[in-house]
């Protein structure tokens, strides 16, 4: 998913290329009707690359309207979700796909241990995570981590809305799936 993210877009595709270099792909850009030149970087992406796709939501819908587009859009066995700004290091990509590959879960989470959001926004999120762990039982760092792996069958059978993409693990683990953390 992104929003007004022109300046992260061309950076964070070159990145994914060096990192799925080995690896069949696709890549599903959802515009969260941004504003700025976002679709147009993209569009110019997508003529020389067809493993680039763009859905456009012509208006800013929220992070759990994009991701559920994309899931519904998407073909892989295994699905990357990651924000466009940045903040998640596709690096991360590989190791946690043979993660997933190799381990009896069904979803693995990232953790943003170096958040470089401001402290207003941190703190909620220590409060977020902690009594999302408690009430849940799951037992991951950082919900809010756009980084994450799922298997096909995870994102083809979760419907999400409104601020539900924090809660995805936990709407998982409802369903019978099996969540871990990056270890």
């Amino acid at each position: 998913p992104l929003y007004n993210e022109e300046e992260s877009i061309k950076p964070l595709y070159d990145e994914l290329l060096r990192e799925l270099d080995n690896y069949k792909f696709e890549i599903i850009f959802i515009n969260d009707g941004s504003f700025d030149s976002s679709s147009d970087i993209i569009k110019r992406i997508i003529q020389t690359d067809s493993n680039v796709h763009l859905i456009e939501l012509y208006k800013n819908y929220g992070k759990s309207a994009a991701l559920s587009e994309g899931f519904r859009y998407c073909k892989g066995d295994y699905i990357v979700t990651l924000d466009a700004d940045l903040q998640d290091n596709p690096s991360e990509i590989p190791a946690l796909l043979e993660m997933l590959d190799s381990v009896e879960v069904d979803i693995i989470s990232g953790w943003k241990k170096d958040r470089k959001d401001p402290i207003s926004k941190r703190f909620p999120s220590k409060i977020f995570n902690f009594f999302t762990r408690l009430f849940s039982g799951i037992k991951i760092h950082d919900f809010n981590c756009g980084l994450k792996v799922y298997k096909k069958k995870v994102v083809k059978s979760i419907d999400i809305y409104g601020g539900m993409h924090r809660y995805i693990p936990v709407i998982a683990k409802q369903k019978g799936f099996i969540t871990s953390e990056k270890i």
